[in-house]
């Protein structure tokens, strides 16, 4: 028998590590046999670690004593593991586990082996526990989630690797805009033209976010959960959302102070921005304060969002805004294309494009930096993309480039702040709007493809089921989950690697943007 001076050695490796175990009941090999008997099971185990846990029974040695305890079943899961039951970790708090008195379980009847101190030897830092005789199970489903926990730790270096190549990607190439600008707008322009408001923006939205987050906790402005998504999103359920109220309006005010109040069309990018912004903090809001409903109806954002664009266009119109060209309402395309004039249809497809444009950010907005990572990249191609047109313009999405950065500090895996529809509603406005001003409507298309193909998903999908419901009697569906990230992450692929994957496509797609808006002016 073991004695309270024993102690034992957990070795846990990624597959294949033997463990000893020093006390568990009989139930597990038989639970309707050991009711009746007074027997105490001693069993060795082999355990295989991989997203979950797998105890099989090696070998039985008989005592003379049972001690019948509760069994509570407590249901413990993370990111990375599958639910399985186990005894309750109320066992062992802090006033259990003491050697005093005498335990009838003892062969001996002078030693004690009720408290066990549990000392693993591994490559992952465990803390040791002081246990009860009889949570031999539950001890093992507690180094189990502390390794899990390692695993995330591992994942989160993921996120941060991630955020540190995003930013020195986006730094590098303003920093090459900004040296050769002068080739491309034959005109001067004052040093780190696009750099300056950009690292301004990411380290003032940086630091707002140390402030502001901890207010959304204390404030309980948790995220609501909006649509069906993976079950291990339910672990998001107490992260703060919102967290546009810091980020954007740092985007504008830092782009404002940088052109000053004299330039028309960072006054109604901005103006536009805040308008979405607005429409999408009411929206938060009544999420909130309405338990049982969604907020805004998707009918009145649409409706809402529609008259801002036909705002806009209609304030084009009277606006005189800084252009090479003596037209309005043109498009400017690759040759041999050219200038494309719309007319009235240049109203209609600015309204489109905002309502497309906030649709698509809010629903790529489901893993921890998606949304924020790839509007960054999709305003700084749309910077390059108008630099010809309007150089005002292109700091105005520099600045709200960097904003989203600092955001990302706050938001990449695992992030402890969501930016909401506050946030992505206004991402979106502030996006249509540059394309409107300069009539970059293509070079958006492109450097906002990710939503594109987002929104796309959850289209395709309402119209197959509905289709396939009709001709064949049941619907049927393309995709696991939408929107797409959803149905990547249901595949098995991991969130850190979902959006990295985001991260790396909408880089190029920012560069062949840019490109094209350069050609294209």
């Amino acid at each position: 028998m073991l004695s309270s001076s024993h102690t034992l050695n957990l070795r846990l490796h990624d597959h294949h590590r033997r463990s000893r175990l020093f006390r568990w009941q009989s139930w597990f090999d038989n639970p309707v046999a050991t009711r009746n008997s007074t027997s105490f099971s001693m069993a060795r185990f082999y355990t295989d670690l991989y997203y979950g846990v797998k105890l099989r029974v090696l070998k039985v040695h008989k005592t003379r004593y049972y001690q019948p305890r509760s069994i509570t079943e407590v249901r413990a899961f993370d990111q990375d593991s599958f639910d399985f039951g186990i005894p309750s970790l109320d066992h062992f708090s802090d006033n259990e586990g003491t050697t005093s008195g005498f335990d009838p379980l003892s062969s001996d009847g002078d030693d004690s082996d009720s408290d066990m101190m549990l000392n693993p030897v591994s490559d992952i830092d465990l803390p040791t526990v002081s246990v009860q005789h009889d949570d031999a199970l539950t001890v093992a489903a507690h180094r189990m989630a502390m390794l899990s926990r390692g695993r995330q730790k591992h994942r989160i270096r993921h996120g941060l690797f991630t955020n540190t190549g995003l930013i020195a990607f986006l730094t590098a190439l303003l920093l090459y805009v900004d040296w050769c600008a002068w080739r491309t707008v034959r005109l001067p322009l004052g040093p780190f033209h696009l750099t300056g408001p950009f690292l301004i923006s990411a380290f003032l939205a940086a630091c707002a976010g140390y402030i502001f987050v901890p207010v959304l906790y204390q404030l309980k402005v948790y995220q609501i959960t909006r649509q069906e998504r993976p079950v291990r999103h339910a672990l998001k359920i107490k992260t703060p959302t919102m967290g546009g109220l810091f980020f954007v309006p740092i985007g504008i005010a830092v782009a404002k102070h940088f052109t000053g109040f004299s330039s028309a069309e960072v006054s109604g990018a901005s103006l536009a921005t805040l308008a979405f912004f607005a429409i999408g903090m009411v929206d938060d809001i009544l999420s909130l304060i309405r338990t049982h409903k969604c907020g805004l109806s998707a009918w009145s954002k649409i409706f809402l969002q529609a008259a801002v664009g036909m705002w806009f266009s209609f304030w084009l119109q009277d606006a005189s805004i800084s252009s090479p060209y003596s037209m309005k309402m043109l498009i400017p395309m690759p040759a041999p294309l050219g200038l494309v004039f719309l007319g009235k249809c240049y109203m209609w497809l600015t309204s489109f494009c905002f309502v497309s444009m906030g649709y698509g950010i809010n629903q790529t907005d489901g893993l921890d930096g998606l949304a924020g990572g790839t509007a960054a990249l999709a305003f700084i191609g749309m910077a390059i993309a108008v630099l010809p047109i309007s150089s005002d313009l292109s700091i105005f999405g520099a600045s709200m480039s960097g904003a989203c950065v600092g955001f990302l500090l706050h938001n990449r895996f695992k992030a402890s702040v969501f930016m909401g529809d506050t946030g992505s509603f206004a991402l979106g406005g502030a996006l249509a709007a540059m394309a409107a001003c300069s009539g970059m409507f293509f070079p958006l298309f492109i450097s906002s493809l990710v939503f594109v193909l987002e929104t796309s998903s959850v289209i395709l999908q309402a119209v197959y089921f509905k289709m396939t419901k009709k001709f064949q009697g049941a619907g049927r569906l393309i995709f696991q989950m939408v929107p797409f990230h959803h149905h990547l992450e249901l595949c098995g692929i991991k969130e850190p690697f979902i959006v990295a994957g985001a991260y790396t496509v909408s880089s190029i797609l920012a560069l062949v943007a840019g490109y094209v808006g350069l050609i294209s002016a």
